[in-house]
């Protein structure tokens, strides 16, 4: 059994450019231009901007991200795998929120949260030198009970579920499949843990996650959501979700 949650606070849309960053390396130019790119879905009433660069830049590069903070005046939400040249970029620029991933440098995208008691003592290192620096922070998680509580050991403002079994599932019509996401959200909300969540969200799933995970704060979405603005057009694509975050 589902239940259907009243959430009276608008959840927050950030959108992941990575996809744009994609694009444009594939010609080696500079179109389209990612900078240009943020500032319009913030024109167009997006509440934040979530880049992901990995060692690779495959897709968003270092630079990218220093050439994004002049311009991101809504959240800025920079996600990544810890490793000393990310920890270095992030302090440097000082984004609005800082999510840590485990990634594997071989991974085509975010594949897994994290495991919060194996890596209990490096996680609160790096949070810590985050906060420190007035940084928010966010862990990547996948929807453990066990993981969130100790989540919270670590002293992370936040936790960003991993919703990729979820969407999979909905999209096979089992809409139980958001209950361990609304038990995570109902657990770290008593723990005074912010919810954040993303990976596969979508225009066809979005409202039904809204709508069952409560206190739920941000969403990151960006591979779905360029998807659909091919077809759609991306001014009006921003307004369907925030429409359906209402």
């Amino acid at each position: 059994m589902y239940f259907c949650l009243l959430n009276l606070d608008m959840t927050k849309l950030s959108i992941n450019i990575n996809k744009i960053a994609t694009l444009r390396n594939s010609r080696g130019g500079d179109t389209p231009n990612v900078v240009n790119f943020a500032k319009d879905v913030q024109r167009f009433g997006a509440e934040g901007v979530t880049i992901h660069p990995r060692p690779d830049e495959r897709h968003i590069r270092y630079q990218d991200a220093y050439d994004l903070k002049p311009v991101v005046y809504t959240e800025f939400n920079i996600e990544g795998n810890p490793i000393p040249k990310f920890v270095d970029m992030v302090i440097e620029i000082q984004p609005t929120q800082v999510t840590l991933v485990p990634d594997a440098e071989d991974a085509i995208t975010s594949n897994a949260g994290w495991d919060t008691i194996k890596h209990k003592a490096f996680l609160t290192e790096i949070i810590q030198e985050f906060q420190q620096n007035n940084i928010r922070t966010s862990i990547f998680l996948d929807p453990v009970l066990k993981q969130v509580e100790r989540a919270k050991l670590t002293g992370t403002d936040r936790i960003e579920l991993y919703t990729e079994a979820f969407a999979h599932q909905y999209a096979l019509g089992n809409k139980k499949a958001i209950a361990p996401y609304t038990a995570c959200a109902e657990l770290a909300h008593n723990l005074d843990l912010g919810v954040n969540a993303g990976h596969d969200l979508s225009l066809e799933n979005i409202k039904f996650f809204k709508d069952n995970i409560p206190n739920l704060l941000e969403v990151s979405i960006g591979h779905a959501l360029i998807s659909e603005s091919l077809y759609l057009g991306i001014e009006n694509v921003v307004n369907m979700y925030l429409h359906k975050l209402k």
